[in-house]
Formats: structure tokens, C-alpha cells, sequence
């Protein structure tokens, strides 16, 4: 039997307390009447008193705003002018009124996040403080508290940039490709509980860990381990009853346990749930919960009750078979996710996240990996209630020394083990969390020597801290794997020092941008081949892969050029390329136990400066306001998914430059038809990788309407874009040969590098994104500088469909550094030379000067064939323009 959950049972669960259950525990929200200040001093003693200077907000809440789009900044959020990137000190005020009930009973502040670092106040008591900005912390505010009276809870927050001195140095993460916002972003609320109750200050964990010990035979065991507090001034036995009942409310197994407990100290009880015919939590197909639900009992009476979410089931990766749920392999795949988005930072609301876990679903994951910190209950509680299995981590994410040291302080090492505690004793009860990762990408080594290198030359040595980390987790939770993400163990150079950091953790995971970084796509395959035949009794996964995608920068070939991958021109036909190529590699791998893309939503980071963003991370398979999917969400909706799914891809490129173009489609349909401007262009069936593709399509002056349309077993589904083609566009085709973007030009719209084969490309200011630019080279003889500085070498043609008729060719040349006579080559159209042996340098004049040459053809078989044939050295030129 599946269970089906609505949204509306979803939002309650999702923004209920963790510890759900209200018949004996008071749990009140804290949201509405704060203040907030930022920066200065403020002392707790006279909060009340304070200034009439702050501003009023709401709690989940940040100051920052962080990460915007350049063009048409009047359709977005976040604009140049609200933009706030304060890191520093902020201060929350709160004047509150208890209920009068509260008092005689145990007061607890439960804080669900405050970033980085906060110190707690209340009526000018310090009541204590928490360092770091991911994780629920509770506060002991039984003594300050004043029930049925006037309250002031004063709360001073920093989210500092860590470095050497500053008050949040020793608090992970130390750095990271994403913004860390302040504030207090999670909720805020007053829990009541008897002065016996399930341990409260359990590192902000419920106070129980429930196991699935064994399933077999028609039988479950579940452990339970219950830590009980008695905070009152005598000893007292207690009765300590588990029970676990089904979605129907039946209970199917239950212990009671008898337990005395000593005055002012913790207790642990272990109990066994052995459960008949379970039904068992099977991921997406059948996710199904029971409730566990803990009472502590004395002469008749609930002193505490705790109720939680609970599936029974077995998780385990293998090296050979990948992932397996309840003993059957089960193909993960998935995204990472941060929790930002747009105009509201990390502050946003279970509504919003929930909305977010729905994109998502809908594009067909299985899996999510919680980058690259802890995340909040909500998102933990939806992955349980629709079967999405998880990855958590905490925030050791690159660096974790200062300066020139080799090991981290002990302050920041302990930060480490608290988080790692904290992430287990607060998740471990979600039967959606299959393995706790304890680093991201800690193997630069000196392969970055600017990032973490100290100035002596070397890198800090990971592997101590995290060989502690490692066993600190299975400590913690026995049943659970661990797992590492890396970066660097590839061939980078014979300089790099780059340690093995996968022997760390049980379960390898590798971040890995062949095509955008680094290499090529066809090189992703192999590598990995090359890490399982090292390690090969360890499972292996894929935890990132991708590129970045600008959804108002197009490219009219993937392959015309080289990505700017740190730069502006990173079209979103490009990421869509990088998908593609990488998702044919790793679905043929059935050894990985998992893949997880990056990313699934754009996100704040203040490294970076392209695209056509500012401090956005443009990775996302959706944009940072979650208001476009980009094409390539599309790509994995169509093969993740059964439902009917059908996409034009370049929808957004819609000034065309070329009077041909290729229409690609992400089609699951058993056929699918491509019409333009009402005329059936031809119809495909069950395309390879649902990738749809009708290649030098022609399309009309003016406006141009694209249908494709699947054909489904339960009917048809269209898709519908318009191009628009100009006059002039239709004229002269423009090619800017080197280019995967088009460079501006005075003279008119080029297109980006097409219609050629073979050849390389190459570029005279290129730049590899790591170190200072190279000084620029300048191009003189031309108005067009930008198209003249890309061009095509080699040997290689150009295939033009053309109306036939006479055309002139004009083509621009510049030689980038060889001097006369070095370089020479012959150019034919349509089988006819029209340039022999062309040496530019001694045609222009020497290097770094343009120089043209046109030349008539006439066409009579609808094509222009252009041919560039080396005679000394490699053929070359920077652009051709054809015209009628």
C-alpha cells in the first residue's frame, strides 16, 4: 500500500516543532515583534531600555542581500542599490509576555539556526552561546524566565568572515564557493517540559536515536536508545514507554522499561522494537511512516512525550551493484542544494522550501545532497515524507587552518566534532539520511597555491583531522556510512601536491567538471574507471558535475569556442551541452551508487563575476528567483521522468543571427514532430537520450513560430517558441569562427563559430581564470576588434546553406605571432581556389594586423564551400561574411 500525502498535511508536518508532540511539552513560536540593529555595542542589562533606533522585523530573518542579475534589473529582487553584503555583528531584541502557566516547569530557548555565532541574553542573564551558523541549540531559561511577566531576550549574532583574530576564526566553514548570510534565519521559539523530560540539551537532537537493526524473516528489530534528564532535586523512577505505530494509528510494537534516575544528571535507556510483517520505507515507490513515540511516565502520569516521523528500512552502498534500498538496487540520482534564493537569503520560509523540493521532484531526483552545511528539519521531514533519500554534511568545506599553520587550532578542531555531533543527534532519526559527509573538497593541496597554500609552499595535511571526524561519526551513529566529497585527484600538473583524501570515509564521492574546467567531457568516463581500479572495494560517487548557464547569452554551436568558465560568455546552450555529454558517461556507470548535478537552484556567492551575474553561482538548473527553468532542467526531466515531457531548447535566443539554425528538443515521447511557421519540418521516434535534433533548419524574415510535438501514448503535448530573423541577418551571414559567443561588431550581428568542420579553435587574450590576466593583445586595420580576436586554425571548411545565386565572401585575418613566410595556406569555394598560399603576417604587415580579402562565388547546389588548406603551418581565419 502507498501512502499518499497531501501539500497541505506536507506544510504542516514541515513547519511543525521537531518535537512534535504538544500534550506535554508547551512549544510556543517566537516570530513576530523583534527588533534588530546592526553593529555598535549594546548592553544586555538596560536592552529594555535601548534606543527607539531599531528596526522592526520578523524572525526567520537576514540583513543580507546578496547576488544579482545584470540585464533587466527591473524584473529582479536583488538590484544593485539593495544589495548588502554587511558580514559583522548584528543584534535581535525580542519583548515577550509568558504565559504564567510556564512557571514551576523547565524553560527552554530553542534557536533552529543563527549565523555565524550567537550569545543569548535574557532579562540581562547570559543564558549561553552557540558557534556555528547550521544547527539547532537549546538554552537552560528556567532560571531567568519570569512566567506571566514582562521578558527581554537579547541575542547578539556575528557572521564574521573568518581570518586570523576575528571572533568567529575557529567556526567552520573557514571558506567556501557560497555566502555565508547572517541573522537569525531559522524560527525561534519557548519550549516548557517537566523538570524530567527526554534530554533537552541532547546537541539540540530530540534526545533519541531509533535504529533498524536487522529486517528478516517478516520481522523488523529497531533499537532505541532514549537519553532521560532529570532536572529536579531528587531521584525518581520513571517508566520509559517506546512505541511505534502505523500510518493507521495502530501500535505494531512497544517496550516499557523501568529507570531510576539520580537528581541533576542524564540516563540512558536502551529498548528493542520487534515488529511483525513491517512495512517498510521504500523511497520514492512507497514511502512509508510510522511514528515513534517515547513516553517517560511516573504514578500514572505523562511527565514527557516525544513523537517523530519513522521508517523502517536497510540502506547500503556496494562497490559493483551501487545503491541498494531494502536489498534491491535503486539507480540514485540527484542535485545539490543550498537554501538560498533570491530577496530573501536564508531566511526563507517552509512554504518556499517546500516549493523548492517540489522543482525538484517534478525534474525527476531521487536523491539530494545537503550542500555544503547543515540544513534545517524542513527539508529533512519532506525527503522522508516522498521518499528522497539524503546526503548530510557539515561545513569543512576547502580550508581549515590560517596563515601558515599546518594543523587547525583546537578551538576550530572542536567546532568540527560539535557540528559533526550536532548534524547526527539532530538527523539521525530521518530514514531519508543515508550517509553523513564530513568535508568537501579539503585534496587542493598546492594545486591552488593562492587559496590554502601557506607562503612557505606547502599545504596542510587533511588526513588527521579527518580520520577523527570519521570515527567521531561512527561513534555517534554505527549505522550509517561516512562520506567525503573530492576534488583533486586527477592529473594536474607535476608541480601539485595533492593528498588522497577518499580512504577517509567509507563512501568516495567525486567532484568532478571535465568540459568546464578542466579537460574534455569524453575524459569523465575513463577517470572514473581510473578511481574505481584504484580504490575498488570502495563505492564510488559522483557529487558534482556541471557548468554555468546564462539564460541571456547564446551560443549558436557548443562547439564553436572555448567557455569562458570564470568569465561572461557561458551561454546556457553550453551548460545544456555539459549535461548531455556527462549524464551519457555516467549512466552507463552502474557501479556509481549515486550522481548528484550542480547545482539545482543559482546561489549567492561573492568569488565570482560571470555570466550575466554579479555573485551569483550560475550552476543552477534554475535561477536564483526560481522564476526560470533553464534548458537543461528539461534534459534530466525527460530522462528521469515518465511524465510527458517536451522542450525546445534556445527558447530564450531569440534574435537570431543565422537564416539556418539547428532545433533541438528534449522529447520522452515515442515520436515526436518539429514543425515551423505551420510546415512539417519531419518527425523522429524514441530519440537517443530524448535529445530530439533537426539540424540547419531554415527559418523565414520576421517571426518565426517553432512547435514540436510530442506524440504520447495518452495524447499530444506541444511546446511552442517564436525566433525572430531580421532583414539584415537574412542578407549577410556574419561568422565570428572561434567564437562560442559572438563578439560585438559596429558593422552588425554576427553569430557565434558554425557551420565549419574541423579545425581547432583558439583565441589571442585567452585566459585560464587562475592568476593575473595576461596583458591584452590588440588588434589594428579592423573596427571590429572583438570578432577578429577569436578564429579557427588548422585544416577545416566551412558548409553554408545558401539560396542559390552570387554571394560575395569577405573573410578577415589576423595572424596571432608568426612572422612572414611562416604561415601559409590556400582557401577554395565551392572547389574553385581563391587564395593561394596567403601569408598574412606578410600581407598585413607583421602580427596583431587585420586584414581582409573577398572574393565572388556563384552557387548553384544551395551551399558555399568553403575549404582552408594548410600549405606551411595551420590554416586560419577570424571571421566570414557572406552576402548576397
Amino acid at each position: 500500500m502507498k501512502t499518499v500525502f497531501s501539500v497541505a498535511a506536507a506544510i504542516a508536518v514541515a513547519t511543525a516543532s521537531p518535537v512534535m508532540a504538544q500534550a506535554d511539552r508547551s512549544v510556543v513560536g517566537l516570530a513576530q515583534g523583534w527588533e534588530f540593529q546592526r553593529g555598535g555595542e549594546v548592553d544586555p542589562a538596560a536592552a529594555a531600555r535601548a534606543g527607539g533606533t531599531w528596526q522592526p522585523v520578523s524572525v526567520p530573518h537576514t540583513w543580507n542581500r546578496v547576488g544579482y542579475y545584470m540585464p533587466n534589473p527591473q524584473s529582479h529582487i536583488n538590484q544593485p542599490d539593495t544589495i548588502d553584503k554587511y558580514q559583522g555583528v548584528g543584534w535581535y531584541r525580542l519583548n515577550f509576555t509568558p504565559a504564567a502557566s510556564v512557571r514551576g516547569r523547565r524553560a527552554w530557548l530553542q534557536f533552529d539556526a543563527a549565523s555565524r555565532s550567537a550569545q543569548v541574553w535574557l532579562n540581562g542573564q547570559l543564558l549561553g552561546s552557540h558557534r556555528g551558523g547550521f544547527s539547532r541549540f537549546r538554552l537552560d531559561a528556567t532560571k531567568a524566565l519570569r512566567p506571566g511577566q514582562p521578558n527581554v531576550l537579547l541575542v547578539k549574532v556575528d557572521n564574521s568572515q573568518p581570518d586570523l583574530g576575528t571572533s568567529t576564526a575557529e567556526i567552520l566553514p573557514l571558506a567556501g564557493d557560497f555566502f555565508v548570510h547572517g541573522g537569525l534565519y531559522r524560527p525561534v521559539s519557548l519550549i516548557g517540559t517537566d523538570a524530567i523530560h527526554v534530554d533537552m540539551l541532547d546537541f539540540g537532537g530530540s534526545g533519541i536515536l531509533a535504529t533498524t537493526k536487522a529486517i528478516a524473516a517478516g520481522r523488523a528489530d529497531v533499537d532505541v536508545r532514549v537519553r532521560l534528564r532529570n532536572d529536579g532535586t531528587r531521584r525518581q523512577s520513571v517508566d520509559a514507554v517506546v512505541r511505534l505505530v502505523d500510518a493507521a494509528g495502530r501500535t505494531v510494537a512497544t517496550t516499557t522499561r523501568r529507570i531510576a534516575l539520580d537528581a541533576a544528571k542524564t540516563t540512558e535507556a536502551h529498548q528493542t522494537l520487534s515488529v511483525a510483517d513491517p512495512h517498510l520505507w521504500n523511497g520514492t515507490a512507497d514511502p512509508y511512516l510510522h511514528r515513534l513515540v517515547v513516553e517517560i511516565a511516573a504514578s500514572g502520569k505523562v511527565l514527557d512525550r516525544v513523537e517523530q516521523p519513522f521508517g523502517i528500512r536497510e540502506m547500503r552502498a556496494d562497490a559493483a551493484q551501487g545503491f541498494l534500498l531494502n536489498g534491491k538496487p535503486l539507480r540514485l540520482h540527484g542535485v545539490g542544494y543550498h537554501q538560498d534564493r533570491e530577496g530573501k537569503g536564508w531566511a526563507v520560509t517552509p512554504g518556499e522550501i517546500e516549493q523548492d523540493f517540489a522543482i525538484m521532484r517534478e525534474m525527476g531526483v531521487n536523491t539530494i545532497r545537503l550542500t555544503h552545511y547543515q540544513h534545517g528539519q524542513v527539508i529533512h521531514d519532506l525527503a522522508d515524507r516522498y521518499g528522497i533519500v539524503l546526503w548530510d554534511e557539515i561545513p569543512l568545506v576547502s580550508k581549515w587552518t590560517h596563515g601558515d599553520a599546518m594543523t587547525g587550532s583546537p578551538a576550530l578542531l572542536e567546532n568540527a566534532r560539535q557540528q559533526v555531533r550536532e548534524m547526527i543527534r539532530q538527523n539521525a532519526n530521518h530514514p531519508s539520511v543515508f550517509t553523513w559527509g564530513i568535508a568537501n573538497e579539503v585534496d587542493f593541496g598546492t594545486s591552488i597555491p593562492a587559496f590554502i597554500t601557506a607562503s612557505s609552499g606547502k599545504a596542510p595535511d587533511p588526513m588527521p583531522l579527518l580520520r577523527e571526524l570519521e570515527t567521531l561519526a561512527k561513534a555517534e551513529d554505527p549505522s550509517r556510512a561516512t562520506a567525503l566529497a573530492t576534488c583533486c585527484e586527477r592529473d594536474i600538473g607535476p608541480t601539485s601536491d595533492v593528498p588522497i583524501t577518499a580512504i577517509a570515509a567509507d563512501l568516495g564521492g567525486a567532484n568532478r567538471y571535465f568540459g568546464w574546467y578542466y579537460g574534455a567531457p569524453a575524459d569523465l568516463g575513463p577517470h572514473l574507471d581510473e578511481l574505481r581500479a584504484k580504490r575498488p572495494a570502495q563505492p564510488l560517487s559522483v557529487t558534482e558535475y556541471g557548468a554555468g548557464g546564462a539564460t541571456t547569452i547564446h551560443t549558436d554551436n557548443v562547439l564553436g569556442g572555448k567557455v569562458d568558465q570564470r568569465g561572461r560568455n557561458q551561454p546556457e546552450e553550453f551548460e545544456s551541452y555539459i549535461h548531455e555529454q556527462a549524464w551519457a558517461t555516467l549512466s552507463a556507470k552502474p557501479y556509481l551508487w549515486a550522481t548528484w548535478l550542480w547545482n539545482s537552484f543559482d546561489f549567492a556567492t561573492t568569488v565570482r563575476r560571470e555570466g550575466d551575474a554579479v555573485d551569483i553561482n550560475t550552476k543552477g538548473l534554475v535561477t536564483y528567483d526560481r522564476k526560470i527553468r533553464k534548458d537543461a532542467y528539461y534534459f534530466y526531466k525527460a530522462n528521469w521522468t515518465t511524465a510527458p515531457t517536451i522542450h525546445i531548447n534556445g527558447r530564450r535566443y531569440t534574435e537570431r543571427a543565422y537564416p539556418a539554425t539547428d532545433v533541438r528538443i528534449y522529447s520522452n515521447a515515442p515520436r515526436t514532430e518539429l514543425t515551423v511557421n505551420g510546415r512539417l519540418i519531419g518527425s523522429l521516434a524514441d530519440c537517443a537520450q530524448k535529445i530530439c535534433v533537426w539540424p540547419k533548419v531554415a527559418l523565414a524574415v520576421g517571426t518565426n513560430r517553432i512547435v514540436a510535438r510530442g506524440i504520447f501514448v495518452g495524447g499530444a503535448q506541444e511546446d511552442t517558441v517564436e525566433w525572430q530573423l531580421s532583414p539584415e541577418a537574412a542578407r549577410s551571414i556574419r561568422i565570428d569562427s572561434g567564437a562560442l559567443v559572438a563578439g560585438e561588431s559596429a558593422s552588425g550581428q554576427y553569430g557565434s563559430d558554425d557551420f565549419f568542420e574541423g579545425g581547432k579553435v583558439g583565441e589571442l587574450n585567452a585566459y585560464s581564470g587562475y592568476g593575473p590576466r595576461p596583458e591584452k593583445k590588440i588588434v589594428t586595420g579592423t573596427g571590429d576588434a572583438a570578432i577578429a580576436e577569436t578564429y579557427r586554425q588548422g585544416r577545416f571548411g566551412y558548409k553554408v546553406p545558401v539560396a542559390n545565386g552570387r554571394y560575395t565572401i569577405a573573410m578577415t585575418f589576423v595572424e596571432p605571432s608568426l612572422a612572414a613566410g611562416a604561415r601559409q595556406f590556400d582557401v577554395t569555394a565551392n572547389g574553385k581556389r581563391v587564395l593561394a598560399a596567403f601569408d598574412i603576417a606578410a600581407t598585413a604587415g607583421g602580427p596583431l594586423k587585420a586584414v581582409t580579402r573577398s572574393v565572388a562565388v556563384q552557387v548553384t547546389d544551395g551551399v558555399i564551400d568553403l575549404a582552408f588548406v594548410p600549405v606551411r603551418g595551420d590554416a586560419i581565419v577570424s571571421s566570414i561574411t557572406i552576402s548576397r
